[in-house]
């Protein structure tokens, strides 16, 4: 079957069988890696994308479920080769270890400041909560989203 899908701002028109998932859409079809599969099973985070505004396991959406929907993927955050302030964020602060969750955290980070752009401590902890992480404890990744709710702050002022 065919399927209209808008991917980080960019329409795609793909032709995808009953069973590919999103996740393999993105990876397989379009090329964007930046997606990773951890567990397949919805419990890890590592595939998180935003899709139509909120976050989703990729690794659990059917492909042809998205036909119409707006998909955001890590790669769409970047802006003419300028980092998203989050993405900058989790690089300065040291969030980043070995990589592999990173992109489904980010995408959730940014979907909560997009709900709640003056998070509490606790929210963040909340709005990370779905994506497992081996290597950082999770206390740099928290630093790294208070550090922009900070600046978005400032620049409120």
């Amino acid at each position: 079957m065919e399927i209209d899908i808008t991917v980080n701002g960019e329409p795609h028109h793909v032709e995808v069988d009953g069973n590919m998932r999103l996740i393999d859409l993105l990876r397989d079809k379009l090329r964007l890696t930046g997606t990773k599969e951890g567990c397949s099973e919805g419990e890890c985070g590592a595939c998180t994308v935003i899709l139509n505004g909120e976050t989703v396991d990729s690794c659990l959406v059917m492909a042809f479920q998205c036909d119409g929907d707006e998909v955001l993927t890590i790669e769409g955050l970047e802006r003419d080769g300028v980092l998203h302030p989050l993405q900058k964020s989790f690089i300065e602060v040291g969030a980043v270890q070995c990589g592999f969750c990173i992109p489904g955290m980010i995408l959730s980070a940014k979907a909560l400041l997009d709900r709640n752009p003056n998070p509490t401590r606790e929210e963040i902890r909340r709005g990370l909560s779905g994506n497992l992480c081996r290597c950082t404890g999770y206390n740099k990744s928290i630093a790294a989203v208070e550090r922009v709710v900070r600046e978005m702050r400032e620049v409120r002022k």
